[in-house]
């Protein structure tokens, strides 16, 4: 392992070099999480003496570990790092060598508001700092520490986090290297719903000036005072006040158990707003509120009002979304009709009528397969579309349709499956029980990374603009784009 040395305000760091690109794991973007710092916003980075060691990473955010689904994840879910308080931190990948002004992109990772890392092998930046772009991943505090509005604690702290990194982007990604003037904004589910948050933040203006949204979109946050249902649910499960104070008398690791409980499915509790839906359709109890000043209104209020209209926008989901919800365990084969109707009912007003659209009554149909291609529209592809419609700025809509072989040619074009092509990191996800199969096909990691490299540059795209009289998709599998037709999904929706 070759290492490289560098210095900027915080102090000076060692990082490593390889295949000319230099890489700096867990450099800080704020205070560590002390006892004292905990259910606070970030705190500044105080300047250290001699040199911090960056070359491998560090912490990540306290969280359950992964439950065994059948396939191996550990691509995308990051190796098991112990548990710190040092985990507001951001990997760099940067270009070797001496040009300045290179183009940024920086990560946020999914996982429903309750996991992820930075430094899942999925996400190395190196094939971006390979071809000339300044590549930043982050961490950011999930579940109970990061978005419980508990009482006397800051609203939406995983996102002020991530705030809190831009902003240390902006200061600091120049002594990497990069153009703080061309920073775009990427990641995939819960990362690409907090980007669609930050879009139509007051907090957030001006930090970056593209965003690519993967499975995420607008509609995603909820109102404090419903949130308030699961605070009181948590502190009762964990026999303390709904207070700072209460949650500070547990340890991270002392909250997790309460938290798995209360992401479980319940007969007697769900999150439906005033409307009968739950944006998250009882994926994750965690998500941003607003009425805060981090977001004043509804994320999809700001966005029709133009809170993000300098903002060039890239937003597309996978074709089959719900599958990776579904197939594993064969939840798909397993599930039964009243299954199926219960299931969207705690999420959708009129479900029956949306199963029925998507051929729920025809001879034939199978629960399961039916209740997964309705989740895919109504949970991702159509909100990606009216996202792009409500958005004032540049829109671009994108479909990822390659199908993986794995789980016996079942798992298709699911959730997260386009993460290794974007990355160009394929071997991290392969394999015989790999995400993607055994062979995923390289030349379209090629042109997919190619397309995010490029869009991050100076915002060129190969298609037109999205507009709801022409609605114009692209297939990143075909390289074409075509007209789409409003989906069954549109009647059921905001």
């Amino acid at each position: 392992m070759l290492v490289t040395s560098l210095h900027y305000a915080h102090g000076k760091v060692v990082g490593v070099a390889a295949g000319g690109v230099r890489s700096f794991f867990s450099l800080p973007y704020a205070a560590p999480l002390t006892q004292d710092r905990r259910f606070r916003a970030p705190e500044q980075v105080e300047v250290w003496a001699g040199t911090r060691d960056a070359t491998v990473p560090g912490p990540s955010a306290p969280q359950n570990p992964p439950k065994d689904m059948g396939i191996d994840f550990s691509g995308l879910l990051g190796p098991p790092i112990p548990g710190g308080p040092d985990y507001l931190t951001l990997n760099v990948w940067t270009p070797d060598g001496a040009p300045t002004g290179r183009p940024v992109m920086v990560f946020i990772h999914g996982g429903s508001f309750v996991s992820g890392s930075k430094d899942a092998p999925v996400y190395s930046g190196a094939a971006f700092a390979r071809d000339g772009v300044v590549c930043v991943t982050i961490n950011y505090r999930v579940g109970i520490e990061g978005f419980l509005p508990a009482r006397d604690v800051p609203t939406n702290l995983g996102l002020r986090d991530m705030i809190a990194a831009l902003a240390w982007v902006r200061d600091h990604i120049a002594a990497f290297g990069g153009d703080p003037a061309n920073v775009t904004l990427f990641g995939e589910s819960g990362g690409a719903w907090c980007i669609a948050a930050l879009m139509t933040s007051p907090l957030a203006k001006g930090l970056f000036h593209r965003a690519i949204c993967q499975s995420g979109h607008v509609y995603l946050s909820r109102d404090h005072a419903l949130m308030q249902k699961l605070v009181h649910r948590v502190a009762k499960r964990l026999k303390i006040a709904p207070t700072r104070a209460g949650l500070l008398s547990k340890r991270p690791g002392e909250m997790l158990g309460a938290q798995d409980w209360v992401m479980q499915p319940s007969l007697w509790f769900d999150m439906r707003d005033d409307q009968k839906r739950d944006p998250s359709f009882g994926v994750t109890r965690f998500l941003p509120v607003h009425g805060d000043d981090v977001l004043p209104v509804s994320t999809i209020e700001a966005l029709a009002q133009g809170a993000d209209k300098d903002i060039q926008l890239l937003i597309g989901t996978t074709s089959e979304e719900a599958r990776l919800f579904f197939v594993p365990g064969d939840t798909i084969g397993k599930l039964k009709r009243w299954m199926a109707v219960f299931f969207l009912r705690r999420a959708l007003p009129r479900a029956r009528e949306a199963l029925r659209a998507y051929g729920f009554d025809e001879k034939g149909a199978q629960a399961g397969e039916v209740l997964t291609r309705a989740m895919t529209d109504l949970m991702f592809r159509w909100m990606t579309r009216r996202t792009a419609e409500l958005h004032r700025g540049r829109s671009h809509v994108y479909e990822f349709d390659w199908r993986s072989p794995a789980i016996g040619g079942e798992l298709g074009a699911a959730h997260a499956i386009e993460l290794p092509f974007v990355f160009d990191t394929l071997a991290t996800a392969s394999g015989p029980r790999g995400l993607l199969g055994e062979a995923p096909p390289q030349a379209l990691a090629d042109s997919i990374h190619a397309l995010w490299v490029r869009f991050a540059t100076d915002g060129t795209l190969p298609w037109p603009e999205y507009r709801p009289e022409t609605r114009l998709v692209y297939s990143l599998t075909a390289q074409t784009f075509a007209h789409e037709p409003a989906m069954p999904a549109a009647a059921f929706l905001p």
